[in-house]
Order: structure tokens, then sequence, then C-alpha cells
């Protein structure tokens, strides 16, 4: 079958490499795709936040599965639009995508559902924003309510440091994303991401991973879009999971079927685990970034299977099948970032660390530029290893990371901190 990926990052890429390996999967396309994406797929120029362009492209080019891969295609309605054109594809509808694209409305669905979460308020101006924030104290967190590139959420540890963020985010310090503000009750414990699989009716779940969000080594420094992650994740455990299933994804399952916009696609739980009881921090209607790539490696082709599966409403069939290995991503990014960066830096090193047995480097935001690897992007490689062990793994991605020549990149050195020390 022919098969189109929109998106260009990390996760597309490792979306495409475990798809690529399915017999299933006879033409691969990703558009616009990157750098290192042309080594398995036909990369195209499309405008993927253009619903009748993708149709179109998905007409003349024959395709017969279209996944989406980031976020804001979704909430254009980009899937609403390949399903009336009765192409088969994979993600929520613009209407289900809202569990991401509005922090309010997810915080809405779990008051309905009752899924554990912060306490909570929703505000479009700075005054009374800055007046709740005076009223409660730090630490507090502070989040823009719309889709801000993983970025959009400010942990405030003290007042001050409130204050600021809800001052710019007003400002616009997220564009649109900041026009309305979502504040909440700081919750402590160990942070999980759980994915799973859902056609609407019957899920899937995925095996549990663990992102790294702060910038620097020992959680120091700004939010990022995900700086390393390892699977499995060991305060995951089976009886988590379950809890997690039970009071948090299927309620909120139920729920957005009772209001006539079911989801179909994979749901990202954002957790917060403390004292053995999992509350939710936030959803996203994605594959995580760079979660994804640790999945990918110990999945493989069989992936194509299941999402298919969830695209034609028979999920209650699939199973995918797990082995006892562990996989771990390191994510070079440019110095500066999130904050201002350079690109166009050549990297070089990279045909070597992917020569390493059971390493497989994923582009996050590269370009070619005269037969070279160049950065375009903040979050540039994801440097990912499987191994029998955690430690094994973690091991075998720093020595990939070793081989890779790029002065303008860094990277933390303590991903898997909290599973070994």
């Amino acid at each position: 079958m022919n098969i189109l990926i929109l998106g260009s990052g990390g996760r597309e890429h490792a979306l495409a490499w475990a798809i690529r390996q399915n017999p299933k999967c006879d033409r691969l396309i990703c558009a616009p795709g990157n750098a290192g994406m042309v080594t398995v797929a036909d990369c195209v120029a499309l405008d993927i936040m253009n619903p009748a362009a993708v149709v179109a492209f998905a007409k003349a080019e024959a395709v017969d599965f279209v996944l989406i891969g980031p976020e804001a295609p979704l909430a254009v309605g980009v899937a609403d639009a390949l399903r009336a054109a009765n192409i088969l594809s994979f993600g929520p509808s613009a209407a289900a995508a809202q569990l991401e694209s509005s922090k309010a409305f997810t915080k809405e669905i779990c008051d309905a559902s009752g899924a554990p979460t912060a306490a909570w308020a929703r505000f479009t101006a700075a005054a009374p924003a800055l007046e709740y924030v005076r009223e409660r104290g730090a630490p507090i967190v502070i989040k823009a309510d719309g889709l801000a590139a993983g970025k959009g959420v400010v942990v405030a540890m003290s007042l001050a440091e409130a204050e600021d963020a809800v001052i710019d985010m007003f400002a616009g310090g997220f564009g649109a994303a900041g026009s309305s503000v979502v504040i909440e009750e700081f919750m402590s414990g160990e942070e999980a991401s759980l994915f799973v699989l859902t056609d609407g009716k019957d899920i899937l779940a995925l095996a549990g991973a663990q992102d790294h969000k702060r910038a620097y080594d020992g959680d120091e420094g700004p939010n990022t879009g995900g700086m390393g992650a390892y699977s499995p994740a060991p305060v995951l455990s089976d009886a988590m999971v379950e809890q997690t299933l039970n009071t948090i994804i299927r309620p909120t399952i139920a729920e957005m079927a009772k209001r006539g916009t079911p989801f179909q696609g994979v749901l990202f739980a954002g957790l917060m685990i403390e004292n053995g009881v999992a509350r939710l921090i936030e959803y996203n209607v994605r594959f995580g970034d760079p979660e994804c790539q640790v999945l990918m490696v110990r999945l493989g082709g069989q992936i194509l299977d299941a999402l298919l599966a969830c695209a034609e409403g028979r999920l209650g069939q699939a199973r995918l099948n797990w082995a006892d290995d562990h996989a771990v991503t390191v994510v070079m990014s440019a110095k500066g970032y999130p904050g201002a960066y350079d690109k166009g830096d050549v990297i070089g090193g990279i045909d070597a660390a992917n020569a390493l047995p059971n390493v497989q480097v994923f582009h996050a935001g590269t370009a070619l530029v005269d037969g070279q690897i160049t950065s375009a992007g903040g979050r540039v490689l994801n440097v990912t290893a499987r191994a029998d062990s955690l430690q094994a793994a973690r091991d075998l991605a720093y020595q990939a990371v070793e081989l890779i020549d790029w002065p303008g990149g860094f990277y933390r050195k303590d991903i898997c901190h909290r599973a070994l020390g």
C-alpha cells in the first residue's frame, strides 16, 4: 500500500523508519520530511496545514493511508478532510484534537469524567490572572491555553516568576496560544508518559516512557519539547498502567464519545505519579517527541498493523508483541534552545553513529545543503539505542552521541537519571 506521513520531525522520522519495515508498505511518502527521512521515504513539498491540498495530493498519488504526525494539522481539520474524502487516516478530528489544542477543554473533560488532575482556572486577561496567582502563591503552573509546540508551560517556583509568565503570555510571548491562559495547582511527584491507541471504543496501551522536559542536567533550566526519553519506565508498573486506564483514559474516551466527538488516534497522557496515584498533567493527541523514538525502535514494523486497525475501527483485534528490551534516546539541540539559536551548522559523524549495532539517529531539525547535513531547528538529532538493559541502552546511546561532530550542539548527560540514579 501507499502510505503518506505528514510532518518533518524526529517523531515522523521514527514512524517512517518503523513503518518502512512492514511488508504492507509498498511506497512511503513524507511531507515535507527532512534530511534524514530521505533514506526511508520519498520526501515532497506539501502544505500540511491546508486540508484541501493534503486531500488533493493523496488522491493524485493514490495514497491508501495517511498518518498525521504533528498536532497543528490535526487542530485545523486535516483528518476531517481526509475522512470526508474516504481516505483512510490516523489521527483525531479537529473537535477531538481540542484535548491538546485547548488546555481548558481538557480540564472540562476531566471535570465531567471525574479524571484526577490539578485544580485549575482559566483567564483571558492579565489582571485577574495576576490576582489569582498572588492569592495562591508559588510554586504554581502557568500554561498558554493553545498550541505552543510543547513549550507554552512555565512551572513557576517563585511568585515573581509566575507574574512574569502571566505578563509574558498575555503580551504575546506565545502568540495566539497565550490569548487565554490556564493556571494550575503545582503537582509534585514523578512524571511519566502513557500512550494508548484508540478507535473511539477500544483501547490498546503502548509501553510506558519517561521524558526529560528541562533543558539542562539535574532537571534545571527552562521547559523544552523534550531532551531525551527511555522506555519502559519503571514508574509505570502494570498496576499503575491499569489504574491510569481505569481512572483517566477510559473515562476520557467515554466522555468524548458521549459528546459526539469520539477520539480516534493516539492519546498521550502526561502523568504525575505520587504515592502510588496518577493524576493527569495534560493530554497530547499525537505521539510524544522524543518518546515516539524509543517506542518505535522497540516495536518496529508491527506498529503499522496497529495503526491500520485503529483507523479501520477494529482495534479490539490488534495485538503488539513487546520484547524484553530497553531503549534510550538522547536529544541533541542547538546551543541556545529553547531560546534563540543558530541554524546552518554542518554536522558530521552521523553515519559513524548509525553504524553502531542497535543505534538509530533520527533527524528532528536538519536540512541537506550542498550534500551536507546541517542544523535547521532547535532540537536537531535524536540519538536512539536499544539493548537488553536500560544501563546498556543508555551507555550505547551516549557512545553514539560522542561520535557526532557538532560544536554548535548540546545535550543532557543525565538521561535516565530517575531510573538509574
